[in-house]
């Protein structure tokens, strides 16, 4: 199991403390999974750049397409790029992968059929190895779900990450999120300013 694919499992079995937009889940996995590649050392960072290392064979089959996607050239990629790049769509496809591969299943509401079920983990290995990892309060796992809005405020939560990479990663993931926060703000205030200018306020 990756960190993205435990990052999702947490997400589909905690209450946020506010809700969570599939775009802020997305890139919040893109950053799991960049902190996994360098884990396994397939990129490092100068700087704010990511640095492609070798392509290691990773069983994982998201992961992998992850190593694969990276830039080789000059003056490659930044962190904030990555994010934004790798991160479009990335929580359908891992819904998508997740559920082929029957770790998830279709929570069913009954007498709305209308109502599109809610993808629900079923009792796996993999569920309890993300449970575990939440209830030892693993730091790159809680620092992801914290910055989307799982478990405890962020100034209640103590760092415990002392790589200076996976630090750097977290931080752009955080103002990543911030940022999409902010063009989501922008626009309800700018579309609330149209309907009054139709309404004549």
């Amino acid at each position: 199991m990756t960190t993205a694919r435990d990052l999702l499992l947490v997400s589909l079995e905690r209450t946020p403390r506010h809700p969570v937009e599939r775009g802020d889940l997305s890139l919040a996995l893109a950053g799991a999974e960049l902190i996994d590649l360098l884990t396994v050392e397939a990129v490092r960072l100068d700087g704010d750049r990511i640095m492609p290392g070798y392509l290691p064979g990773l069983s994982d089959p998201l992961l992998a397409q992850a190593a694969e996607s990276l830039v080789r050239d000059a003056p490659y990629e930044t962190v904030d790029d990555w994010l934004w790049r790798r991160g479009r769509g990335l929580a359908e496809a891992y819904l998508a992968v997740l559920e082929d591969e029957g770790q998830l299943t279709r929570e069913r509401h009954r007498g709305l059929t209308f109502r599109k079920s809610a993808a629900v983990p079923v009792d796996s290995p993999a569920r309890w190895r993300a449970a575990d990892r939440w209830a030892a309060q693993e730091p790159v796992l809680m620092a992801l779900a914290v910055a989307l809005g799982y478990g405890a405020e962020p100034a209640e939560v103590a760092p415990g990450v002392v790589d200076e990479a996976v630090t750097a990663v977290l931080a752009t993931v955080s103002d990543a999120l911030q940022e999409l926060a902010a063009v989501r703000q922008r626009r309800v205030i700018e579309e609330s300013a149209f309907e009054n200018i139709w309404r004549g306020e």
